[in-house]
């Protein structure tokens, strides 16, 4: 008995999963809301997919094509309930939309709200979850972003908020079409508690504003784990403080959802921009350009097709980065260490700086591997800088030798994040019993 109950709660997590097949690692695409809004058309949605295909984006994993929200006709079908598209901008209809995208090997997603309307205020999908889920599969839909707006307070406690989203849950597995699942409540109700086995993702906080860090009172929170109002307007280094205690939360199947990526919108520098992309990858954030990418500078690019962060994001360990430390500044801001395991005993770990001035740093390996233990911390190991290229073959990651209890004297400017592959160079590596 006792055996089989040990096999079991081994097996629990597995079993409480959304275990649809999707999202095994965290999904990657491009959605229209951050830069077009509602301002969206066939021709929005189609010229965005060439994109991504011109620019060999789908090489680097970005295959979901989003469309937010906006699309929905005035009313629904009033013979059968149905949604339907707003024919001034999608005259052909969605799934003609969704086939071309298709045939671009790509894959399609679709918006709406767990509410009687949209944020846009066009009809939701509160109580229409079947009749809803049954008409984006029939049009080839492979993705449902699902926003929380006009709820009718159908929230307050997780179980209110997982019955509301439950529901469309149950309808789109009925479908017997694979659909990914991606949850925008906000954070409202700690959705990484109560999503993980009824969602692939989940949003934590308000809406992203494209900003570093300019505090806004439309985004009130300090921290997200007790948000009675998560808003709208969150600056980008505010959601990173959000997410930094619930990456516990999140694995293969179900990931925190730090928003869509502002890269290349223009609010943000070139270092400021790299520390989104950065910090999105290693949390396991979804990585969802939302730029203009029939429209992109050589700088947002090369931050979006950053191979190796792209690898850090996507490795099948599944494991989150955790913050190790957040040291505040006199003159504002802080300095942060974060860490992650990667597979094949090989971790990640990254310095960011949200001071208004360049800093000094000595990176303390007692620190990058607190979880590992004393043969970690006392260890060495390869560095590969992630946002520095090697010379002779051009690739993200350049090898900058051997380091034994720190990288001393780092060097990080204004707004800056350093990122770091690190691999033992000893195999014989592992933590002691006595360290468990």
């Amino acid at each position: 008995m006792a055996l089989t109950l040990f096999t079991l709660a081994l097996a629990l997590p597995a079993v409480l999963a959304l275990e649809n097949g999707l999202a095994r690692t965290p999904q990657m695409g491009w959605n229209t809301w951050n830069h077009f809004g509602c301002g969206i058309s066939e021709d929005t949605i189609l010229s965005a997919a060439k994109a991504l295909v011109s620019n060999n984006l789908t090489s680097y994993g970005y295959e979901y094509v989003i469309v937010d929200d906006c699309w929905q006709a005035p009313a629904r079908d009033p013979s059968t309930g149905a949604p339907v598209a707003d024919p001034s901008k999608f005259p052909n209809g969605i799934k003609d939309v969704a086939d071309q995208v298709h045939n671009m090997g790509l894959k399609f997603g679709i918006y709406s709200s767990a509410g009687t309307y949209t944020c846009g205020g066009r009809f939701g999908s509160l109580d229409h979850e079947e009749i809803d889920a049954k008409t984006y599969a029939s049009w080839g839909v492979d993705y449902l972003k699902y926003d929380n707006c006009y709820n009718e307070g159908r929230a307050g406690t997780p179980k209110i908020s997982y019955d509301r989203y439950a529901n469309m849950t149950r309808a789109l597995n009925a479908t017997g079409r694979p659909i990914l699942y991606s949850m925008c409540n906000w954070g409202e109700d700690g959705p990484w508690n109560f999503a993980v086995d009824i969602a692939n993702s989940w949003r934590i906080s308000g809406d992203i504003h494209d900003d570093f860090d300019r505090y806004d009172d439309r985004c009130p929170c300090t921290s997200i784990l007790d948000c009675k109002l998560p808003g709208f307007h969150c600056a980008m280094s505010r959601i990173i403080d959000f997410a930094a205690p619930v990456g516990q939360k999140a694995g293969p199947g179900h990931w925190n959802d730090l928003d869509m990526l502002e890269v290349g919108n223009g609010g943000m520098n070139f270092d400021e921009y790299v520390t989104h992309f950065s910090m999105w990858a290693l949390v396991k954030s979804p990585l969802i350009l939302g730029n203009d990418i029939t429209n992109m500078s050589n700088d947002t690019l090369t931050i979006i097709t950053n191979d190796a962060l792209i690898a850090v994001n996507q490795d099948p360990n599944g494991s989150p980065a955790s913050r190790i430390w957040k040291r505040t500044l006199p003159e504002g801001g802080d300095l942060q260490l974060w860490q992650g395991s990667l597979v094949n005993n090989q971790f990640v770990f990254a310095l960011m700086n949200t001071s208004p001035n360049p800093q000094t740093v000595n990176v303390s390996f007692t620190d990058v591997f607190v979880d590992q233990g004393a043969s970690y911390q006392s260890g060495t190991f390869t560095l590969y800088d992630l946002w520095q290229k090697d010379p002779s073959s051009g690739a993200w990651g350049l090898n900058l030798g051997d380091f034994t209890g720190s990288v001393p004297n780092v060097q990080i400017g204004t707004h800056q994040t350093k990122v770091w592959k690190a691999i033992p160079v000893s195999t014989s590596q592992k933590r002691d019993r006595a360290e468990l």
